[in-house]
């Protein structure tokens, strides 16, 4: 099942970014469930990062941007995509073993709900809240959002790849 693009007459610059979020969680989610748990947890790339902790960086990511970042809400671990004691900016993309592909896609899910209600209610000039993420000068809703679409788009070539490589259908 292909996920659907937005459509073309969409014209609400925060609903479009919505639709395009949605998108691309949705494209990600698609490629992953092509692969086995093996493949989910091998690497085919010099960098060595597998596809399941690709996923655990997105969930992570847009709850960093979004829920710590614009709206300066306190969240657990939020490096939590990262190795070592509960991460660092700075860590590798670790997945501990217990942790289950179908977890992840619940918090991106989840994640991707607030997300949606954020763009939903807020206009986008609106500037972030210091505290979480930013100590100061936070950037607005419409920078955080562009960031997180530019991130999804790349990494979701980096998995067309990573899926391709491992016997998977071609991304488009």
């Amino acid at each position: 099942m292909r996920f659907p693009e937005p459509a073309a007459d969409t014209s609400d610059p925060a609903l479009l970014s919505a639709r395009y979020l949605d998108f691309y969680r949705g494209t990600v989610l698609e490629k992953l469930a092509a692969l086995n748990d093996e493949d989910l947890r091998t690497s085919r790339l010099p960098s060595g990062w597998t596809p399941i902790e690709l996923l655990g960086h997105l969930a992570h990511m847009e709850q960093r941007w979004f829920v710590w970042g614009f709206l300066g809400e306190e969240v657990v671990a939020p490096w939590g995509d990262r190795a070592g004691d509960g991460g660092s900016p700075d860590g590798r993309w670790h997945v501990p073993e217990d942790v289950e592909v179908e977890a992840l896609a619940r918090m991106l899910h989840e994640v991707g709900g607030r997300t949606t209600d954020i763009l939903r209610g807020t206009p986008l000039d609106t500037v972030g809240a210091t505290g979480g993420r930013f100590e100061e000068d936070p950037p607005t809703l419409a920078w955080i959002c562009f960031h997180v679409l530019q991130e999804y788009a790349r990494h979701a070539g980096h998995l067309d790849v990573a899926v391709e490589l491992a016997g998977g259908p071609t991304g488009e």
